[in-house]
């Protein structure tokens, strides 16, 4: 991976993955069309004088996306990568999962591993608290662009409104997972972090991975009922997987 040093040049890596997963059938597009319009997000954002220090939001969001750009060139490479991001990666070749398990995968890593790690390294010791602010700003843009996604399916998938009758949050009923409660950890973490040293940090991360990790197998693995609910709407689901990441890179709600 070529280095990194704009926001822009993140975007211009994050449509490379998706174009080719758009070439290749590959599921690996729907969180990587899902993180460019974050991405794009957030550069607005910048530009529109929306976080408290655009200057160290350019640089934490660099910092983040390297985090999943590496482990995502990594399994590509068939190299070691950390254990959660490979048990996300290797869901995307997993047929029977629906779209928005997909996508939580990658969001379950990205914020409670990549985001924690990436806000320590800029922000160290006590200078992390002055992030917190802008920390939680790029996770609201995160739960806003996977609602927007989300009613995005439900528009074209009829089934996908089941699991708004089952719960107001359905991703935190059916599939184990609350874009909230991972952002309230990962601060935890990148607090704790920050103020370590590089050898206490490693076996922090360490830790935290296989947390990670966990929670990713629960949203693949997330029990007898609600997997009926989630075969019922991965039947139902489009098959042309190109298409589906067109609608998640595109689509404006």
């Amino acid at each position: 991976m070529n280095e990194i040093n704009s926001i822009a040049g993140v975007i211009v890596c994050l449509d490379k993955i998706v174009q080719e997963s758009i070439q290749t059938q590959s599921r690996t597009g729907y969180f990587a069309a899902l993180y460019k319009r974050m991405t794009k997000a957030v550069s607005e954002g910048i530009a529109a004088g929306q976080f408290e220090d655009g200057k160290r939001m350019e640089q934490l969001d660099i910092a983040f996306a390297k985090r999943y750009l590496e482990a995502f060139e990594a399994f590509q490479n068939k190299k070691e990568c950390s254990a959660s991001w490979q048990c996300a990666l290797s869901g995307c070749g997993n047929r029977s999962l629906i779209v928005l398990q997909h996508l939580i995968l990658g969001i379950n890593t990205h914020i409670n591993l990549d985001l924690a790690i990436a806000a320590a390294t800029v922000g160290p010791g006590q200078s992390i608290h002055a992030l917190e602010n802008d920390f939680n700003r790029i996770n609201l843009v995160i739960a806003s662009l996977v609602d927007d996604v989300q009613h995005c399916l439900e528009e074209v998938w009829f089934p996908m409104r089941w699991l708004n009758r089952i719960a107001t949050k359905p991703e935190e009923a059916v599939l184990n997972f609350s874009i909230g409660a991972a952002r309230k950890t990962a601060w935890a973490n990148a607090v704790i972090l920050a103020n370590m040293d590089a050898h206490q940090q490693q076996a922090q991360i360490k830790t935290m991975d296989l947390m990670v990790q966990t929670v990713g197998n629960a949203v693949i693995h997330p029990g007898f009922w609600p997997q009926l609910l989630l075969r019922l709407i991965r039947a139902m689901e489009y098959e042309d997987v190109s298409r589906t990441i067109r609608l998640i890179d595109t689509t404006v709600v």
